[in-house]
C-alpha cells in the first residue's frame, strides 16, 4: 500500500486536521504517495500550496480522492457517501471509538474496507509515539483549566497588593491520567492551590511531583487495566469515594473531572448533593461529558448553572487548541504509517503478526474484529 489520501474534515465544530505539510513530506520521503483534498488544511490556515511544496498532490474531487486511495487518514467517522467511495481492500485509519460507535466500522467492514482505529493502540513503550489518546488528552487537560479560569469569577494566583493579600484559587482534579496530570501542571502554573484524587494510589507520587496535594481515600482493593485505565469501582467503593470527595469539592473554586472507563460509560462522580454544597460562583469542568459524563446534570457542549455553580460540558477540548492538536495527531499518524513501511518495497504492510496491528485492526476482509470492553 503506497497511495495515501487525506480528506478534508467536514464535521461541524472540528477544527483539527489529520496531516500537516511537514509530516506529508516525511511520508513521501519514506516512499509513499500523498494526496490531500483541497482545503484540508483550511481549519488551521494551511493553504494547499504548502502541501504542494511538501511534494503532495492536491485533489479537488472528494469521491475520486477516496476511490483512488489505498490508505485513508481521517479524523472523523466516515458517512455513507464516503464509505461508498472507498474501494474494497483499502485501509481506513482514524480515531473511531468503536466500542461506543460501532456502526461506521460495521458499514466499512460490509464494504470490504479494512479499518485501523488508533485509539485502540496498546499503551506500550514502542507504541507511545502513535498514542493519539494520550496526545489529545494532554491538550484537553490544559484547555479544561483555561476554560475554568475564564468562567471563574476570581483569579487563580495569590497576589500581594497594597489592599491586602488575595488568596489563590483552590482547584480539585479528579482522575490523574494524562489529562489530569496536565490539568494539575497548568493550574499550578497559573498559581492555584491544587489537590487531586485518583482511585489508583500508584499515581500519588506523580501528583506530588507537580506540587499538588494527593487526596488520600482508603477504598480497599483497586487497580488498573493493562493500558493504564482505572478499573470500575464497586458500588460501596464509589459511595465511599464520593463521601470523601464531597468535602474537598465544597471548599474548591474549580473541580475538573477526567475519569474514563475504557469502552464503557464514564462513572458518575459528582452528585447533585455535592453540587448543592459547593460555593456559588465555583466551576466544574466535565472532561468525560462525551462518554456519559462524570457530573450530574452536565450536558454536551453547554454550560449548565446549578445553585450558582457553573458546569462546563464542552466536547472536543483538544479542538480548542487546534494547531498543536493537529501537529500531535499528524505526528501520531505519521509514526504509525512509517513504522510499517520500513521494508524494501517502501510500502505500508498490514502486519497481522504485530501486536500494534492486532490491537488496532478492527475490521478486515469483511469481518468485524471488535474487542470486548474491559
Amino acid at each position: 500500500m503506497k497511495r495515501i489520501a487525506v480528506p478534508k474534515v467536514l464535521e461541524k465544530g472540528e477544527s483539527r486536521i489529520s496531516l500537516i505539510p511537514g509530516d506529508a513530506k516525511k511520508l513521501i520521503e519514506a516512499g509513499l504517495e500523498v494526496t490531500v483534498e483541497s482545503g484540508a488544511g483550511d481549519a488551521i490556515h494551511i493553504p494547499d500550496s504548502r502541501y504542494r511544496e511538501a511534494g503532495a498532490s492536491v485533489a479537488a474531487g472528494r469521491k475520486q480522492l477516496l476511490n483512488s486511495a489505498e490508505i485513508i487518514l481521517s479524523l472523523e467517522k466516515p458517512g455513507d457517501s464516503d464509505i461508498a467511495a472507498i474501494k474494497p481492500g483499502s485501509l481506513f485509519v482514524g480515531i473511531l471509538d468503536p466500542l461506543r460507535h460501532p456502526e461506521p466500522v460495521r458499514n466499512m467492514a460490509a464494504a470490504g474496507v479494512s479499518v485501523i482505529s488508533l485509539d485502540m493502540i496498546p499503551r506500550s513503550t514502542r507504541a507511545q509515539k502513535m498514542d493519539v489518546l494520550s496526545s489529545q488528552a494532554s491538550l484537553a487537560g490544559y484547555a479544561a483549566v483555561l476554560l475554568a479560569a475564564g468562567q471563574l469569577d476570581r483569579i487563580f494566583p495569590m497576589m500581594m497588593t497594597p489592599a491586602g493579600t488575595l488568596k489563590p484559587a483552590r482547584v480539585f482534579i479528579i482522575g490523574v491520567g494524562v489529562a489530569g496530570l496536565q490539568a494539575i501542571a497548568t493550574a499550578k502554573r497559573l498559581g492555584a492551590r491544587v489537590e487531586a484524587f485518583d482511585t489508583r494510589p500508584v499515581v500519588a507520587e506523580e501528583v506530588r511531583s507537580l506540587g499538588a496535594k494527593f487526596v488520600e481515600v482508603d477504598l480497599g482493593e483497586t487497580g488498573q487495566t493493562k493500558d493504564g485505565y482505572a478499573t470500575k469501582l464497586t458500588d460501596a467503593q464509589l459511595e465511599k469515594q464520593q463521601a470523601a470527595m464531597a468535602g474537598v469539592c465544597a471548599h474548591s473554586d474549580v473541580v475538573i473531572t477526567t475519569a474514563q472507563l475504557f469502552g464503557r460509560p464514564a462513572p458518575r462522580i459528582i452528585t447533585e448533593d455535592m453540587i448543592q454544597n459547593m460555593m456559588p460562583g465555583s466551576v466544574i469542568v466535565d472532561l468525560a461529558v462525551e462518554s456519559g459524563g462524570n457530573v450530574a446534570g452536565s450536558r454536551l457542549n453547554e454550560i449548565v448553572e446549578k445553585n450558582g455553580v457553573h458546569i462546563i460540558g464542552y466536547g472536543n477540548l483538544p479542538g480548542r487548541v487546534p494547531v498543536q492538536a493537529s501537529q500531535m495527531l499528524s505526528a501520531n499518524l505519521t509514526h504509525f504509517i512509517t513504522e510499517f513501511a520500513k521494508n524494501e518495497s517502501r510500502s505500508f504492510v498490514l502486519d497481522q503478526e504485530d501486536d500494534i496491528i492486532t490491537s488496532s485492526l478492527i475490521a478486515h476482509e469483511g469481518k468485524l474484529l471488535l474487542p470486548q470492553s474491559e
